[in-house]
């Protein structure tokens, strides 16, 4: 199956093979006769799930053109990213690892960004209780609570470490209470708890697949305002991991990618046809379910959210791309500090 959706080409038919035709791309189906061609200049980025062959004169186009080329695992994992030379500002880039270095600094945009996520998390909790029966509702609330007094102890902690125990304690805090936010058809077994590797459960696959999707908007975000995608400032350095993509994401996966999850779990948009069992426990989408979440969230891109610092509304596809802007700002000294994106 191969979807073009707002000039991204996702291909998840397990064995396609994709190959440069001139100034097209075309993609050969297996098993079959069926073809595909599609001019390279209304692509901007290409997206593979899972066992997807590219040719290497592909490749080298999407690379010499910057056109990304992004590598999920077929439960949307985020895998790899190839994105040719680098284009970035080296001066914004040098600055960004001189900042990580400057323990002060590092720990005061680590801090905003933590908090930043603590509060779209307390954010989501306390639109949900509106709507929750008298039970849950005081225990939502409760919860809500609980992630305003993190907030606190956030804001007085000193070391990376200290930020990173506060939150894996909002995280505890705030899984808990989704799971009587969650109302999935009667085929899904209720939410119990976050599982990640592997999702054991149709509510944790789903979960671990929007993250999947959110990271990659993010990186894709950080390489396209410049910045070094792999230096980041509340996660360690490790090799293969973009720890500023999961700075950045912090603060978008309660609004972004949990109330995706939740909408079409609620509005059993997906159910358990979507789902399959994998040797071990596992569980991840099918092929449908895939086609079916993409298609949403190609749609949920699209809604705007109010940006003070922007002073506009913005779409959700493009939040990251702001707020990398904003922190590229901070890098260069042009603003005192990062500034969180908040939803209202």
């Amino acid at each position: 199956m191969t979807t073009e959706l707002l000039n991204t080409l996702y291909v998840q038919t397990q064995g396609a093979d994709l190959r440069l035709d001139h100034d097209s791309l075309r993609v050969y189906l297996p098993d079959t006769q069926e073809r595909k061609s599609l001019p390279l200049r209304r692509i901007e980025s290409i997206v593979v799930y899972g066992h997807i062959n590219l040719s290497t004169e592909l490749l080298a186009r999407c690379a010499q053109d910057g056109r990304p080329v992004t590598w999920m695992s077929r439960s949307g994992r985020f895998q790899a990213r190839l994105d040719g030379a680098v284009r970035g500002n080296v001066l914004l880039r040098h600055a960004q690892h001189l900042l990580h270095d400057q323990m002060p600094s590092r720990i005061a945009i680590a801090r905003n960004m933590l908090a930043g996520k603590v509060r779209n998390s307390r954010w989501l909790l306390v639109r949900a209780a509106r709507d929750a029966p008298p039970g849950p509702r005081e225990e939502i609330r409760q919860a809500a609570a609980t992630l305003a007094g993190i907030l606190t102890t956030v804001a007085e902690a000193d070391t990376i470490d200290k930020l990173m125990g506060h939150e894996g304690d909002a995280a505890r805090v705030y899984f808990a209470a989704l799971r009587l936010i969650l109302k999935p058809g009667p085929d899904i077994p209720p939410f119990t708890r976050r599982a990640r590797r592997p999702p054991t459960d149709p509510v944790n696959a789903l979960l671990s697949f929007s993250y999947g999707l959110l990271r990659s908007m993010v990186h894709g975000a950080a390489e396209q305002v410049g910045l070094d995608p792999y230096i980041g400032f509340l996660h360690g350095i490790r090799p293969a991991k973009p720890a500023l993509a999961l700075d950045v994401m912090e603060e978008f996966r309660a609004p972004i990618a949990d109330r995706f999850a939740l909408t079409l779990l609620n509005r059993r948009q997906v159910r358990a046809t979507h789902f399959e069992n994998l040797a071990g426990g596992a569980v991840r989408l099918t092929e449908d379910g895939r086609k079916t979440v993409l298609a949403a969230w190609q749609q949920w891109k699209t809604e705007s959210w109010d940006h003070p610092t922007a002073g506009r509304s913005v779409p959700g596809g493009l939040l990251p791309v702001v707020q990398c802007r904003l922190l590229a700002r901070h890098v260069r000294h042009e603003l005192p500090g990062y500034l969180p994106w908040i939803a209202s």
